[in-house]
């Protein structure tokens, strides 16, 4: 049951461990979730009541259910959910799934730990015994995510199109980075702030970010960066509303710098906060200070 019809909207994000959980409750944070990793299922009803019908406090709720919950909470999940659709929650149950060997290369490039990994089991016995204990879990789901071809950030914009967005409405994707690192790939408009005065070169800006105030004042003071900013709203304001119009569900608009710390956060933070004025979904990453 969505938020147009009033009612209480649940996500349950399950899956291998370093699939993209963790990426998966944060972005929906960010679209307004109110999120809780690893919530016993137990403890699913009282929690949903707590927060959002009792106190009527959020109609959306993430909870996050993986392999650290034990394998009796497990079994107990298919009746819980159930137990929620018969009192009207509307929940949907996503699971994360990712090939053996990308898992390996993501844990060997990360040098976590697999929750598993005790026990004298090495990491491929520990996967192995993951899936098997979360099997269950991924029959019952009403979507199942590949993540195996997904980096961090297409799936951040999948999870933004497809599971957090009310029904129509536009998501307004405002992203910073560094042109040294490449531009992200599913950017439907690029700027390029490289042109504007470098707060780097103030040895007294250089370890702040463009969040901080005095950056923003330093840039403010820029005519060029002012103009650079109010030229961008203009360009914005009248365009975006026809991406909307035609029916599109996000769109993504990213800004370089040089570092991708100081230029191109600040004006990703001032786009975001002149739009949220008229749209209900923006969000900002940051993408060399994440």
């Amino acid at each position: 049951m969505s938020e147009a019809t009033g009612k209480t909207r649940l996500i349950v994000v399950s899956g291998l461990s370093g699939s993209g959980k963790s990426v998966a409750l944060r972005t929906l944070e960010d679209l307004d979730y109110y999120c809780v990793d690893n919530l016993p299922s137990a403890l699913m009803p009282a929690f949903v009541r707590a927060v959002s019908e009792d106190a009527g406090l959020h109609p959306k709720l993430a909870v996050g259910v993986d392999v650290r919950n034990r394998a009796d909470d497990l079994d107990r999940l298919p009746g819980v959910l159930a137990g929620l659709a018969e009192v009207g929650i509307d929940y949907e149950l996503v699971f994360l799934d990712t090939r053996d060997d990308v898992l390996i290369k993501r844990y060997s490039e990360t040098r976590r730990r697999h929750p598993l990994s005790g026990d004298g089991l090495g990491l491929a016995g520990a996967i192995a015994v993951e899936r098997k204990l979360m099997q269950p879990t991924a029959a019952i789901a009403d979507r199942v995510i590949d993540t195996s071809e997904l980096n961090v950030h297409q799936l951040r914009r999948l999870v933004i199109a497809e599971l957090g967005m009310s029904a129509g409405t536009l998501t307004l994707l405002f992203e910073s980075f560094a042109y040294k690192r490449g531009v992200p790939t599913d950017a439907d408009f690029v700027f390029d702030a490289r042109c504007l005065p470098n707060p780097h070169w103030n040895a007294q800006l250089r370890p702040l970010t463009g969040r901080d105030a005095p950056v923003r004042a330093w840039l403010e003071a820029q005519g060029d960066a002012a103009l650079f900013l109010e030229q961008l709203r203009t360009f914005l304001d009248t365009w975006l509303p026809r991406f909307r119009n035609e029916g599109r569900s996000y769109v993504t608009t990213c800004i370089g710098c040089t570092g991708g710390r100081h230029r191109s956060v600040h004006l990703v933070e001032r786009l975001a906060e002149h739009f949220r004025g008229t749209y209900e979904q923006v969000l900002t990453y940051h993408r060399e200070l994440e």
